[in-house]
């Protein structure tokens, strides 16, 4: 007679094996209604999943981040559903839920083309309305393969060949239509009422190159029409903040098919760029940090003995040169200790901070690559912390502090934090990743900050906080990394003579805050709409004459304001002034100054905001009062 323990400490006693619904219909019969599963110990079951013994029990509905993760999954198969009704010689390969929606990659000899979504869309809607049952039914391994090779279903048996031995073979059905999967899913699809078809793409069976080309449909799925209509309205406003037409509009960056994944930075993009490096290097000032910069190229077996070889080699780029191989750098970590082994230090030099705006060099497929957001050239703002262990906490807990008040001088407040732990291959003792996970999980405590763990998810040589910015439309974005290496430093003769007189490997602290200035721009771009506040902005004043009489004073405003240390020019064309406002609206300068014989008269300029706000006449003096003040406060 199982007993089950609700979430609120409630006990409900049955006589005999109950189902996840029955627990439901005990509850309420509006929960049994809307309940799409149920968590026992931490697993998602199906709501006819049968439990026998006591258990504690959450009931899921469409308010749970894991109900909607049931409703994705599901819509995954409904679509599959749909296609083979459609386009019965598809063939089904795998449809897995992913941020935001699902898709679904399928074999088949003719490429789909945007009104066969229309068409998949809408028998969709039609399964969905009839409101079929959809049941777990389990196979044996010979059961199931027989089943798929009757269907033709050729990469589903692959997939079952597969599996572990000791793996349960399970199915789902609904109406015509049977899928291999663990599931869990939705009791009906009567359940799935908000969902909507996005896009085609390719994609290799396994992501292996050598295998087959599949076509890919994502789509979305949401609990209700109200909640897609939100998602498909910022999915919109996504498309007007491409950082790509931004940079455009604003002559910022463009690419080209003869460097692909590397950017041609123009005058203004670059003045954003040092910009963000020259706030990036006040902050290693302030913290004590050497700043350095390491070889682009280094010999291939030096990045073996460092481990990342094995790790990175397919993403490296490689030369050779007299019979040597050498790879361009993917990351800074092995010249960094480089540097810090010329010379023998003492715990007294300890913790000694290296940065460097390191230039690195990653192949990433080309399909892969989107504007600034995935490239092949980027620059990080990495630096690595050598120290003892009686330092790793202050300094961890340092790092969190420099991270945070960065985001927030760039105006990202909403930050989601990630404890990713030891990976499946990694190197070092099991010992030492439990001390550097213990030092991480203790700094984030001790600034009581609310965290989530990524089991499996750290780097191979040690664990780390990830910084994951919220942008304005939700979108999440990792950014920063505080990463703790016990191994790297010992492996590339690493030392340090400590209070005793031994020598030891220092421990060595990762960590990026911005991660790659070439992305994190691109997310700036994004999150203010190309409207970047003052003290980035790459032009902050534009001076405006109304005809040519007041040219040489437009030349003389331009002269004092850019002795004060803000970007400025004057646009002297003999245009109509408000064909310049307008223009210089949209290329969002934050401040116009407009010029006529009124102005020069007074030794004044007439001010305009980019929101378009008449700020009147004002001096020079009160002028640069107010923009300076406004850069201090990072608004």
């Amino acid at each position: 007679m199982p007993i089950i323990t609700l979430p609120d400490g409630k006990q409900l006693e049955f006589d005999q094996p109950v189902s996840i619904y029955d627990v439901a219909s005990r509850i309420g019969a509006g929960l049994a209604k809307a309940a799409l599963g149920g968590k026992i110990n931490d697993q998602i079951f199906d709501t006819s999943y049968l439990i026998e013994q006591d258990a504690s029990l959450q009931i899921i509905t469409d308010r749970d981040p894991e109900g909607l993760n049931i409703i994705r999954h599901s819509t995954a198969h409904l679509m599959a559903q749909a296609v083979k009704q459609l386009f019965p010689s598809a063939q089904v390969t795998i449809g897995p839920m992913i941020d935001n929606g699902f898709y679904y990659d399928f074999a088949y000899p003719h490429p789909f083309i945007p009104e066969d979504l229309e068409k998949i869309e809408k028998r969709m809607a039609e399964l969905a309305k009839k409101d079929m049952p959809i049941l777990r039914k389990v196979m044996s391994r010979k059961e199931a393969v027989k089943f798929f090779k009757s269907l033709g279903e050729e990469y589903k048996v692959q997939i079952i060949e597969d599996l572990p031995e000791t793996e349960t073979i399970s199915f789902y059905e609904q109406g015509d239509f049977t899928d291999l999967c663990r599931g869990p899913h939705v009791p009906s699809t009567g359940k799935l009422k908000a969902f909507k078809l996005m896009k085609l793409a390719g994609a290799y069976w396994r992501g292996d190159s050598n295998n087959a080309m599949l076509q890919r449909i994502y789509g979305t799925a949401w609990a209700n029409k109200k909640d897609l209509t939100i998602y498909l309205e910022r999915l919109e406003e996504a498309e007007k903040r491409d950082h790509r037409r931004i940079g455009k509009n604003l002559d910022l960056f463009h690419s080209q098919e003869e460097a692909p994944g590397m950017m041609f930075w123009h005058q203004n993009g670059w003045a954003l760029y040092q910009n963000i490096i020259h706030y990036m290097r006040n902050k290693l000032q302030d913290y004590d940090y050497e700043e350095v910069f390491a070889p682009l190229i280094l010999d291939r077996k030096l990045w073996e003995k460092s481990g990342h070889w094995d790790k990175f080699d397919a993403n490296m780029f490689t030369t050779t040169s007299e019979n040597r191989e050498y790879a361009i750098k993917p990351m800074n970590c092995p010249g960094h200790i480089q540097i810090y082994n010329q010379g023998l230090k003492s715990y007294r030099d300890l913790p000694l901070r290296m940065a460097e705006f390191g230039l690195c060099h990653r192949n990433e497929l080309s399909g892969a690559l989107h504007g600034l957001m995935r490239i092949r050239e980027f620059v990080q703002d990495d630096a690595h912390v050598f120290c003892t262990e009686d330092q790793l906490q202050t300094e961890i807990i340092t790092l969190i502090d420099i991270v945070l008040n960065t985001y927030h001088d760039f105006g990202f407040d909403d930050i989601v934090i990630r404890l990713a732990t030891r990976p499946q291959k990694y190197i070092g003792t099991d010992e030492n990743w439990q001390r550097a996970e213990k030092a991480l999980e203790v700094a984030l405590n001790d600034k009581q900050l609310v965290f989530e763990w990524a089991p499996g998810e750290g780097a191979f040589y040690g664990p780390k906080i990830e910084f994951h910015l919220r942008d304005c439309l939700e979108r999440v974005w990792q950014c920063g990394t505080i990463q703790v290496d016990f191994s790297m430093p010992g492996r590339l003769g690493a030392e340090y003579v400590a209070k005793d007189g031994i020598r030891q490997a220092p421990i060595m602290v990762h960590r990026a805050i911005l991660g790659s200035i070439e992305r994190f721009i691109g997310i700036l771009l994004e999150h203010y709409a190309g409207k970047l506040p003052l003290w980035l902005a790459p032009l902050q004043v534009i001076v405006l004459n109304i005809t040519d009489r007041q040219a040489d004073y437009a030349q003389k405003i331009v002269k004092t304001l850019k002795k004060q240390g803000i970007r400025c020019r004057a646009d002297l064309r003999n245009e109509k002034i408000g064909f310049k406002i307008r223009e210089y609206t949209l290329k969002c300068v934050p401040y116009q100054l407009i010029i006529g014989d009124k102005e020069m008269d007074a030794f004044s300029v007439s001010v305009r905001t980019r929101a378009g706000e008449d700020l009147g006449s004002m001096s020079l003096e009160a002028l640069a009062a107010r923009l300076q003040a406004e850069m201090l406060q990072k608004k």
